[in-house]
């Protein structure tokens, strides 16, 4: 990954118009170029298995690229993502954005996108490739305290990243898991992006409907939910994704070109 992860997601997922009110992480980490023979050593335990109840790292290493839309009121976005090489590309009736490997760039000639594309081009990637994100170099794994909802306890793995990786390496993730299935239950994040500084401000996703995408066990949505710590209280907005396609032929890099009438965009940089 290349950048890190992430924005206060509710009002930004739903209007891009108020994407610049929100505070997303943009978690992005170096990933490999090729498929490399599985180390299983360096996972947590817990991490392995939910891996495998998700249809296996080898089974995602696999794959080359990944497409899907998320429908929205005024429009619907296409995400489209190389896997190894994390170029990018999302595709809207009124702009698109994308990342060449090298710049980020948008496209908007109406004037009609007022966030930051450098926290958007990839964010909503992090999020739904879960867990298998979490399998990126330069990352360092902990315990978590676990999650209780509804009367069921979910064990929880802590995720921060060693400094200089990514744009927002304070950024800190804790994966939550069903204990019977190993299935992901509940993604906890932090925010440094804006401030450059560590923040104690945990927010929280439910993962709870999922989809099998070849042979891969994908979101078909997942929910922002209230919370007060770590007491989860109710379902505050739900981002839905249709269409997916996962492929083992990857896009050609000219699919993620700056068109000739976008231009680069730089966000701001951690130092």
């Amino acid at each position: 990954m290349k950048y890190s992860i992430l924005v206060m997601l509710f009002i930004g997922l739903l209007s891009c118009k108020e994407a610049k009110k929100t505070e997303q992480p943009v978690m992005d980490v170096e990933a490999s170029t090729e498929v490399e023979q599985m180390d299983f050593g360096k996972y947590p335990q817990g991490l392995v298995k939910i891996f495998e109840a998700h249809g296996g790292l080898e089974n995602w290493k696999n794959k080359k690229s990944l497409a899907y839309d998320i429908p929205k009121p005024e429009k619907t976005e296409t995400h489209t993502i190389n896997l190894y090489s994390r170029m990018d590309k999302v595709v809207t009736p009124d702009f698109s954005m994308g990342f060449d490997g090298e710049q980020v760039w948008l496209m908007d000639t109406t004037n009609s996108y007022q966030g930051d594309p450098v926290f958007y081009h990839n964010l909503m990637f992090y999020f739904y490739a879960m867990p298998f994100v979490l399998a990126d170099d330069g990352i360092v794994y902990g315990t978590a305290e676990d999650v209780l909802f509804e009367g069921k306890t979910y064990p929880g793995i802590s995720i921060s990243y060693n400094p200089g990786v990514g744009i927002s390496y304070k950024d800190e993730y804790y994966i939550h898991y069903d204990p019977e299935t190993f299935q992901m239950a509940w993604l906890g994040y932090t925010v440094s992006y804006r401030s450059g500084e560590k923040s104690d401000t945990v927010k929280w996703i439910r993962y709870n409907d999922w989809m099998k995408v070849s042979d891969v066990v994908l979101p078909k949505s997942m929910s922002w939910y209230t919370y007060e710590g770590r007491t989860m209280k109710e379902s505050q907005n739900t981002v839905s994704f249709e269409n997916v396609v996962l492929s083992e032929t990857a896009k050609p890099e000219s699919f993620f070109e700056k068109p000739a009438q976008a231009n680069f965009v730089e966000g701001k940089v951690q130092e």
